[in-house]
């Protein structure tokens, strides 16, 4: 599918979370939220992206927008991560690719002359009306999530 576009609406989706809950389109329905799409747990790029996020999870609160970081690993794999460096944002775990296809991010990647199927990082924000509201695709981890940060704020109506 291609990939999301600013205004259409967020696809609907329900996953487990490394809570033990699930989290789904429906529970988050009437509030905005930030879903970043990451290829793979541990990784220097993802970990970074995940530590950005939670180093800022106390503003997005503030703001009123939920996070919520979403790869294809399995619970697991996603509690070891979180634990490991103590994460604050809900990791969703997406293998059967229920939401990674329908976001457009599941994409032929290609390394060292091998093409593979893989995630494409990118973040995504939804207003409380479940639409798209901005896309940020193939991103670059530096500097990321303060700008996912402000444009949460303004969505939100908040300053700092």
């Amino acid at each position: 599918m291609a990939s999301l576009a600013t205004g259409q609406k967020f696809p609907i989706f329900d996953l487990p979370a490394d809570s033990g809950e699930n989290v789904s389109s429906e529970s988050l329905a009437g509030q905005p939220y930030v879903i970043f799409f990451y290829p793979k747990d541990d990784t220097s790029g993802c970990t970074l992206e995940a530590l950005d996020f939670t180093a800022l999870a106390p503003d997005f609160v503030k703001a009123g927008v939920r996070v919520f970081g979403v790869s294809p690993d399995g619970i697991d794999k996603h509690c070891r991560f979180r634990d490991k460096h103590s994460l604050a944002v809900p990791l969703l775990s997406d293998p059967e690719l229920a939401l990674l296809e329908p976001a457009g991010v599941w994409v032929q990647k290609s390394m060292y002359g091998k093409t593979y199927m893989g995630v494409e990082r990118t973040t995504v924000l939804v207003d409380k009306a479940g639409a798209v509201r901005r896309v940020w695709p193939k991103v670059k981890v530096q500097e990321h999530a303060s700008e996912v940060l402000e444009e949460a704020r303004r969505l939100a109506g908040t300053s700092a």
